[in-house]
C-alpha cells in the first residue's frame, strides 16, 4: 500500500486494521532497537492491539527470548531470512498474539558486505490462525535502504509496519 501525504501515519493505519480485525501484534526487533514498538505506542489506545516489543540485538537474546535456532544463526547469520522468520514466529508464540513482526538488518554505517550491504533488512511477519485450521504462516521479505544509520532505522521500522499492514488487510 502506498502512503500519500494526506494518509494517516502508518502506525495509525496499522492500529486501525488490527482493531478492525480484532487482532493483536508483538514485535521482535534487532536493528530497529525498539523503534517499531515506539511507533506503535505513539498511537493512543494502542494497548487494544499491541502486546510487546522485544529488542533481541544479540545472538544470545534471539535464542533466549525467541527460541531462534542456533543452527539458523550459525549457518545464515542474524541478518537472514531464516532468522527473521524464526524471530517473527517466536515473538508471536511467546506473546500469544495474532501477529508477530520481526526486523533484523544492518543499519550501518559499518557491518555490510557484498552479499548484505549496509541498509539490508529482513522483515518477518507471522500469523497465528485458529488451532486446527492449518492456516498459520510466516513470510519474510528482504529490503535495502539508503541513508544514515538513523534514516535507515526509520525506513526499516516504517517499512516493517507497511509489510504488516499489507498482511493484516489480506487476512481481513
Amino acid at each position: 500500500m502506498r502512503e500519500f501525504a494526506d494518509d494517516p501515519p502508518i502506525e495509525e493505519r496499522v492500529g486501525d486494521a488490527l482493531r478492525e480485525s480484532n487482532a493483536t501484534v508483538a514485535v521482535a526487533e534487532s536493528c530497529t532497537g525498539g523503534l517499531v514498538g515506539s511507533l506503535l505506542t505513539d498511537v493512543p489506545g494502542s494497548s487494544d492491539y499491541f502486546d510487546r516489543s522485544l529488542v533481541t540485538y544479540s545472538y544470545d537474546a534471539k535464542r533466549a527470548q525467541l527460541a531462534v535456532p542456533r543452527e539458523a544463526l550459525d549457518a545464515h547469520g542474524a541478518v537472514s531470512e531464516p532468522v527473521a522468520g524464526a524471530m517473527a514466529r517466536g515473538v508471536r508464540d511467546v506473546a500469544d498474539t495474532t501477529w508477530g513482526l520481526a526486523t533484523t538488518g544492518i543499519a550501518g554505517p559499518d557491518g555490510g558486505s557484498g552479499e548484505k550491504p549496509v541498509g539490508t533488512v529482513f522483515v518477518g511477519v507471522a500469523y497465528a490462525a485458529p488451532w486446527g485450521s492449518g492456516e498459520s504462516f510466516s513470510r519474510v521479505e528482504r529490503h535495502e535502504h539508503d541513508g544514515s544509520r538513523v534514516e535507515v532505522k526509520e525506513r526499516i521500522a516504517r517499512g516493517a509496519l507497511e509489510t504488516l499492514l499489507e498482511r493484516v488487510e489480506k487476512r481481513s
